[in-house]
């Protein structure tokens, strides 16, 4: 028999308009939720900054260095998934529930399912980003650009094709990550709240709240995208605080927008 929160219809979503600047209040807020359980926000932001030295360490010993960026680039599609724990915390701690590293563990099973299929989804989106990637570089500098990995810096230095390059990978890039954006925004902390909800249905709520407040998302997004650009500029050590800061953050967008 399907349980109670299974079977019970769950009740109509509303979105909610907020001021542009609103993220700013996310982001206290969030601050408040890592500053009250440092211990698991640490281990999360930590954890995923081991995986991006061992991804950019891989890259490099298969002599791939150039997919570094667009591999580090594709970590805003898929960090959201990966903070379900983050936004298990949170819920813990505004029902005034003890906040445990078993407990968080529970975010990634409350609705693991329709989580999965997020997951699928995403990672999609970021391998076919990589592709993308891998093909603008073959075209902009040719299938037979193939210098070391200790010359690769200076021979794109000294190619004309480096600004094109750049334009071109950089406007891909943002397309993808504004699709992956609005898709996940709010719908995954969603699918931790309200384990009855499906996939589809979170999605459709995420961009229904990413249309309604342009100005505060685009806002959110940009604020985003700096934290992670500067916590990945000193090889990646800045994520073990900006991943959970983002990630209680991004719970309390999620409370904030959707009713």
């Amino acid at each position: 028999m399907p349980s109670d929160a299974e079977a019970a219809p769950h009740a109509p979503v509303t979105i909610r308009a907020v001021t542009p600047d609103r993220p700013w209040a996310w982001v206290t807020a969030g601050w408040r939720d890592l500053m009250a359980n440092p211990q698991i926000g640490f281990f999360y932001g930590a954890a995923l900054t081991v995986a991006g030295w061992v991804l950019a360490l891989l890259l490099l010993w298969t002599q791939t260095a150039w997919a570094i960026l667009p591999a580090s680039a594709g970590f805003f599609m898929v960090a959201p998934l990966l903070a379900a724990g983050l936004y298990e915390a949170s819920r813990l701690r505004e029902e005034g529930l003890p906040v445990t590293f078993a407990a968080c563990l529970g975010g990634f099973s409350r609705n693991g399912g329709q989580l999965a299929f997020m997951g699928v989804v995403l990672l999609v989106l970021h391998l076919f980003w990589v592709r993308v990637a891998a093909l603008i570089f073959m075209l902009m500098f040719g299938i037979n650009f193939a210098p070391s990995l200790e010359a690769l810096p200076m021979a794109m230095l000294r190619s004309d094709m480096l600004l094109p390059f750049l334009i071109v990978g950089t406007g891909a890039g943002a397309v993808l990550a504004t699709a992956a954006f609005a898709i996940s925004a709010v719908s995954i902390p969603m699918l931790v709240d309200k384990p009855q909800m499906t996939a589809i249905e979170a999605i459709i709520v995420s961009i229904r709240a990413v249309i309604a407040n342009p100005g505060a998302m685009v806002f959110w997004a940009g604020l985003i995208v700096v934290f992670t650009a500067f916590a990945l500029t000193p090889f990646f050590l800045g994520l073990a605080l900006v991943i959970p800061l983002v990630g209680h953050a991004t719970w309390h967008a999620y409370r904030d927008l959707v009713s």
